[in-house]
């Protein structure tokens, strides 16, 4: 089942006060009052459709991203002109931070199904967090996330071989779903295989030999891109220590 058919945009209010992901999200942490001058700079475009590009490479930042339904991939274009995957996105999580130095994106989001975000123009959002500090704190411990993630990616991806890499990223998914309210046992994947090669620096056939192999051994069962874990204990022993446990952000 894909996550846009798990997921009701109707059910999705659009107040942050009265969102089931706020918990997950910026708001995280605010009192009532500073949520409510928070909501009232967001803005909720139409829904994108599977492909279409949140922002690209080489765009002006003028704002960060909430994830409300589906899900996002960040990547980039290397000089041959190969996409590098940086990152999957889920609802909840945020994704735009990666322009905050330059004022310009480094890389391209788009969308791996149908997909909804909330926007929170970046001008504004600065400005109220110079007057808010619980809202200037949760935008630090956001960034901060941003980099011990990119850290663990790189821990990842020096020291591990493709078994423990795909139970690492399979693991970082389940738990990332069970935070959202999904099945932390069984789930879609919307991004590709090729997409999974790609983040986690192996070639597509091995991560197909290897989801074989994990098939064969009893760890979990695949159905197209349906994913049920059978045995998270075997899967986390093969893992190793070091998973990341936070979000894209792995994400």
């Amino acid at each position: 089942m894909a996550i846009r058919q798990i997921i009701d945009f109707v059910a999705i209010k659009a107040a942050c006060e009265n969102c089931r992901l706020a918990a997950l999200c910026l708001p995280a942490g605010l009192e009532a009052p500073d949520l409510k001058r928070l909501e009232q700079l967001v803005r909720r475009p139409h829904p994108l459709r599977r492909g279409a590009a949140l922002f690209r490479a080489s765009d002006r930042m003028h704002a960060i991203y909430a994830v409300r339904a589906g899900s996002f991939r960040t990547y980039y274009l290397a000089e041959d002109g190969r996409e590098k995957v940086l990152g999957f996105y889920l609802p909840g999580e945020l994704l735009g931070f990666d322009g905050l130095g330059s004022g310009q994106h480094r890389c391209t989001a788009d969308a791996l199904e149908t997909a909804s975000v909330c926007e929170l123009p970046l001008a504004q959002l600065q400005e109220l967090a110079d007057r808010l500090p619980s809202l200037n704190h949760q935008l630090y411990r956001l960034m901060s996330q941003e980099i011990a993630h990119d850290q663990e990616m790189l821990l990842l991806l020096s020291d591990k071989n493709a078994q423990e890499r795909l139970a690492t990223f399979l693991l970082n998914l389940a738990q990332r779903f069970g935070k959202r309210g999904f099945s932390a046992g069984e789930f879609h994947l919307s991004m590709s295989r090729q997409n999974i090669a790609n983040y986690l620096g192996l070639t597509l056939e091995t991560v197909s030999r290897t989801f074989s192999q994990f098939q064969r051994e009893g760890l979990l069962s695949v159905e197209r891109r349906h994913v049920r874990l059978l045995d998270k204990r075997r899967l986390s022993v093969m893992a190793g220590p070091g998973r990341p446990a936070s979000s894209s952000t792995a994400t």
